[in-house]
């Protein structure tokens, strides 16, 4: 193990150039424009994977609903066996995602999202932490432990990444159901979270689920000028106004009738442990929110509201005139993009039906709306009793010299709960990156200590998972 970390040490510089190549690759897996780069980057993991000496290195071609999906990585390693009795040793499969947000808007990055710069210790790109810079930490450490083990490693590996994950990860939850044989493990490693602070070794044990829908609102049969049809003519983005305004009251809570009937409350262990953390909210609220004034359901502390309790946003209105200068046109139809996060035990297919017959109810005169469903994911808790996080917490603890906490996230990795569900098998969620690292948002950046800080404690981690 020590000379794989001192490998990975000494080859800090190869490893950030790498990462900074994939990191061009404009992999957006929601915009077609860049279906192409979006295998490029799939191509450039295998490429990597079979390289280091990983083996069956191939990409899995997937389908979606309505299209043909981006593909699989897989590759896999499983020769490790135990000294003496020669029984294999365990097996980890290493969860990741190559594929990215949008990057708009564009004018408000530092430097362009797709041309890594380093910038204060922090490697500023989209995706560099979410998730191709955890990502690549998966495959920095095997490089590292299969030099030193001369072409061996001291744990079976399976590796699948996705290029669908941004977009709800439909391809990779149906070849988990349907093909999860070709995926057998005893644990799953997900490296797609962050650290509660700086330099505090964290691992997330829940995650909300998530629910994403449109709803488009139909008024009249093609747009109309608005002198000539205004006072007559109904006009779905006032409708659709109307409608979002009374999903939510002006205190956060949700006004879908049943809608929190299935929430399951945090135990009185989990709500101390929150409390125990270091947090000041005046911080948090001028650092990582930046607005005035923090808001959501009182009553509820921010871990409370961000990792425990449902929420609704609404992301987007596209329709109708946005171009410069004045165009008085009463468009025929807009759509809004809202999307809802589910805590334990909300059922994403009940909530959604919910949701869409609430909305159908209050569809203003004249409107017509049609409610679809875009994506959705289970919210899930993992269990800490078990051998493989006792390893990662003693991972972090040799790298860091702290002890670990367990945290829940506010955000989604839907293929966490396949995970449990189809291959019974427990997730490590071991993440590196930092509260203000901006995910989704411009001027994402990966603090770079803490990419190679999680190298080691992946090398770790596979170590002491070895019998």
């Amino acid at each position: 193990m020590m000379t794989a970390i001192a490998f990975a040490q000494e080859h800090k510089g190869r490893f950030v150039d790498e990462i900074k190549a994939l990191l061009r690759i404009p992999s957006v897996s929601t915009a077609p424009e860049h279906v192409v780069d979006v295998r490029r980057a799939a191509e450039f993991v295998a490429a990597e994977l079979k390289r280091i000496g990983m083996e069956n290195v191939h990409l899995i071609e997937t389908t979606t609903t309505n299209r043909k999906g981006h593909p699989l990585v897989y590759a896999d390693w499983l020769h490790a066996r135990r000294e003496g009795d020669g029984k294999a040793q365990p097996t980890v499969l290493c969860y990741g995602h190559y594929d990215v947000q949008p990057a708009e808007p564009l004018e408000e990055w530092k430097s362009p999202p797709f041309e890594p710069t380093e910038r204060d210790g922090n490697l500023y790109a989209r995706g560099a932490v979410d998730d191709k810079g955890q990502m690549w930490m998966h495959i920095k450490a095997l490089e590292s432990l299969m030099v030193a083990g001369g072409g061996t490693l001291p744990v079976n590996i399976r590796v699948i990444i996705e290029g669908e994950e941004e977009v709800g990860g439909e391809g990779i939850a149906t070849f988990v159901r349907e093909h999860g044989d070709q995926l057998k493990a005893d644990v799953a490693l997900v490296s797609d979270t962050e650290m509660f602070a700086p330099e505090m070794p964290t691992l997330c044990v829940g995650l909300r689920g998530m629910i994403y829908t449109e709803i488009e609102a139909h008024g009249a049969r093609t747009d109309l000028h608005s002198g000539m049809y205004g006072g007559a003519a109904p006009n779905p983005f006032i409708a659709l106004s109307q409608v979002i305004a009374k999903l939510k009251d002006e205190d956060g809570k949700i006004l879908i009738p049943g809608f929190y009937d299935k929430v399951q409350k945090p135990s009185a262990d989990e709500l101390k442990a929150w409390k125990a953390l270091p947090f000041d909210e005046e911080h948090y609220r001028e650092n990582e929110i930046g607005s005035v004034e923090l808001t959501g359901e009182p009553g509820f502390s921010v871990q409370e509201r961000t990792w425990a309790r449902p929420t609704l946003d609404v992301h987007g209105m596209p329709g109708g005139f946005v171009g410069v200068g004045a165009k008085t046109v009463i468009p025929a139809k807009a759509v809004a993009k809202v999307s809802m996060r589910l805590v334990p035990d909300m059922n994403p297919a009940e909530s959604f039906a919910m949701y869409k017959a609430y909305v159908e109810s209050i569809a203003p005169k004249g409107i017509v709306l049609e409610v679809r469903l875009i994506h959705s994911g289970d919210p899930i808790v993992v269990s800490t009793d078990n051998s493989y996080v006792k390893a990662a917490t003693e991972a972090m603890h040799e790298v860091f010299g702290r002890e670990t906490v367990f945290v829940r996230g506010g955000g989604s990795i839907p293929i966490v709960g396949d995970f449990v569900r189809e291959l019974k098998i427990p997730t490590v969620l071991m993440g590196f990156g930092l509260p203000d690292d901006n995910l989704h948002a411009p001027n994402e950046k990966f603090h770079l200590a803490n990419f190679h800080w999680g190298i080691e404690s992946i090398i770790r981690f596979f170590s002491g998972v070895a019998f």
